[in-house]
């Protein structure tokens, strides 16, 4: 329990502090340098999602789920949290905080970018860019408003190139 409030009080520190300082982050010097293929982002669905390949840890406790995904010898940490048990709120009325850590050769990635992809039960399917917080972690907040297995893609660009993780998500709340 006090490891959940310590991380949800460096959560809300690192939200409010880095979502002033990252709004008018504009990621298109990313964009002329390296084009990262977005189509492939658009173009997923269910069946592009392996049910437990790449997925070697998670867990989920109090509206928290975290999962970890190995891709291209890098370890993408993912936690996916209800932003009212964080206590906030989000003005476009999301639900949900998904944020991620790249790890590669037990070093944080700190300059990666991305967009996140989740898919709901029915089908539904909303996009969002990643937005960076420093220190390598990234977030991007959703609304899940189903109960179910949810689709997470994560399409993201590192220094050595792009990747693609994927895990599925149980959602139980609402």
């Amino acid at each position: 329990m006090k490891k959940i409030v310590i991380l949800l009080a460096t959560c809300s520190f690192l939200l409010a502090g880095g979502a002033m300082a990252m709004d008018s982050m504009d990621h298109s010097n990313h964009e002329g340098s390296a084009a990262m293929d977005h189509s492939k982002m658009e173009s997923m669905d269910h069946k592009d999602m392996d049910h437990g390949d790449m997925d070697h840890g998670s867990g989920q406790m109090g509206g928290m789920g975290k999962k970890s995904v190995m891709v291209d010898g890098i370890d993408a940490e993912f936690q996916v949290m209800e932003l009212a048990n964080m206590k906030m709120s989000d003005p476009e009325g999301h639900t949900h905080h998904v944020m991620v850590s790249f790890i590669k050769d037990n070093q944080k990635i700190t300059d990666a970018y991305g967009k996140v992809k989740l898919i709901a039960p029915s089908g539904k399917e909303q996009i969002s860019s990643l937005k960076n917080f420093g220190s390598g972690i990234y977030a991007a907040n959703f609304t899940m408003d189903e109960k179910g297995k949810w689709g997470v893609i994560c399409l993201f660009k590192a220094p050595d190139g792009q990747h693609i993780a994927k895990f599925w998500y149980q959602n139980d709340t609402m």
